[in-house]
């Protein structure tokens, strides 16, 4: 594998070389194949003995030259002063069609930024963040990708005594929000603008010749970051742990420790049982993640010197992210056009969502099945799908009123309308009780389960009548299920 580093390049203060902590007796569980196709590499080998040492952290490549970044951040709202890798090793990169893409060990074992921990990562968190990132990525939404998932019967104590793991995952970067906070925060301006113009050079390069480059870097990240919340709201995501240290540079999303896709909606869900304050709810990311660019602007400001554009720009995040969700919106509802009034339509939705429960997955989908060309006294029956997912049955019926006026507005038509709305909402998710599942049959044995749960969520939008049952209501056990930042 032909290893680059551009990140290696960096002064030594901004990482510490150091090779992974072997794991024992390596094993393969499961591999992404479009993720590998990213970098050139065969999924057929992935599973052969040579690349599960690699990826376990066993063997190193040649040209690699493993390291661990440095960042600081807020977490929870509050500054935790240094962070860093603490169990993620940076390979380096390889080149693929759409350009050089960095692969990580998660869970390779102990770095100068452990903080107390053991650097390992466990068999049951690996498997959640390995099918969330490529979930994520077949539902469009900005993403680190997962090419790999290797186990070890090497034991981890967390709550309890479990297995450990090492993912690798992919992105063109790992910079965070945090990373800037880091030399910001230590006064050190020099550092802070070699890591701004390594940022720019080699991700933003149409931003070098700008009057203010770091000014348009807040701009764009502002603007990435918004449009990215929008992708999560529309697909019902929770992110859970929406610290400084966990956002992307690039505005795609990183770190999947405590997550969750909604079920049951309610805008004040809270998928991380460890936020006990609900600052991470449904309904707080996106004030959050205007919050987190405002941390950035803070960190960028010595570079920027102009406090007044530097406001300026964190306002564009109100517009992109508006824009962005209201023309998800219009598409999962199948509207082609705006209209006055849309946003209360919309309104009305959520609302009565909220104050029934609605399954938010299989509202959106069944809503594609909603005909105009029904008589009245029919109408009951045929929307019964759609309306029995509500307890308040005639509130349902009042808000389709206005929802088939709407489409007949614009002219709609329920064949192409179904297909349009296929498309963009999805019929598989990764609910919890998924995901639980094939974690169980992993700790005992069976990874088969990761890997055909792996191949529904890659075609989220396809029927797949063959698994029917992936896209049902989560069963009664699921609700005691509870995810945490332990893992």
């Amino acid at each position: 594998m032909p290893f680059d580093n551009s990140f290696a390049e960096l002064p030594p203060a901004f990482y510490t070389r150091l090779m992974p902590t072997p794991l024992p007796a390596p094993y393969f569980v499961a591999a992404s194949s479009k993720a590998a196709s990213l970098v050139g590499l065969d999924p057929a080998l992935l599973s052969q003995p040579d690349f599960v040492e690699v990826f376990s952290g066993n063997h190193v490549p040649p040209r690699s030259q493993p390291l661990s970044a440095v960042y600081s951040g807020h977490q929870f709202g509050h500054w935790a002063g240094q962070l860093g890798d603490g169990r993620a090793i940076l390979l380096g990169q390889l080149n693929g069609p759409h350009g050089p893409m960095e692969l990580q060990l998660k869970g390779a074992g102990m770095t100068p930024y452990s903080r107390m921990g053991d650097g390992r990562a466990v068999l049951r968190s690996s498997i959640r963040e390995f099918l969330c990132s490529e979930a994520m990525a077949a539902l469009g939404v900005p993403t680190t990708r997962a090419l790999m998932l290797t186990g070890s019967n090497q034991q981890v104590i967390r709550e309890t005594i479990e297995s450990a793991a090492v993912v690798t995952r992919m992105a063109p970067s790992f910079v965070r929000f945090g990373s800037f906070e880091h030399w910001h925060y230590r006064g050190k301006q020099e550092e802070l603008r070699i890591l701004a113009d390594y940022v720019i050079r080699d991700f933003y390069p149409e931003l070098q010749s700008a009057e203010n480059p770091y000014l348009e870097l807040l701009t764009e990240v502002t603007r990435r970051t918004a449009r990215m919340i929008a992708h999560w709201q529309a697909v019902g995501f929770m992110h859970g742990v929406m610290n400084t240290d966990n956002m992307s540079i690039l505005g795609i999303t990183l770190d999947y420790g405590p997550f969750g896709f909604m079920e049951a909606f309610d805008v004040d869900h809270i998928c991380n049982h460890t936020d006990q304050g609900g600052r991470y709810s449904y309904a707080n990311q996106v004030p959050v993640g205007h919050w987190n660019c405002y941390a950035l602007a803070n960190a960028l400001l010595p570079l920027i010197q102009d406090k007044e554009a530097a406001e300026a720009a964190l306002d564009g995040y109100i517009e992109a992210y508006g824009d962005k969700f209201d023309e998800l919106v219009h598409a999962k509802l199948g509207l082609s056009t705006s209209q006055e009034g849309d946003r209360a339509l919309f309104d009305a939705m959520f609302k009565l969502m909220h104050e029934n429960h609605v399954d938010f997955t299989l509202f959106f989908r069944r809503l594609g099945e909603l005909r105009l060309d029904v008589m009245d006294h029919d109408r009951n029956e045929a929307d019964a799908p759609l309306r029995d997912l509500f307890l308040d049955r005639p509130g349902f019926d009042a808000w389709a009123v206005e929802y088939r006026a709407r489409l007949r507005q614009e002219g709609s038509s329920d064949a192409s309308r179904r297909e349009a709305m296929h498309r963009v909402n999805p019929k598989y998710v990764l609910r919890n009780y998924l995901a639980q599942t094939a974690i169980e049959k992993a700790q005992n044995g069976d990874y088969t389960e990761v890997s055909k749960l792996l191949a529904i969520l890659e075609r989220p939008y396809d029927e797949q009548p063959e698994n029917e049952a992936y896209a049902a209501l989560p069963p009664d056990w699921a609700s005691h299920l509870e995810v945490s930042c332990s893992s």
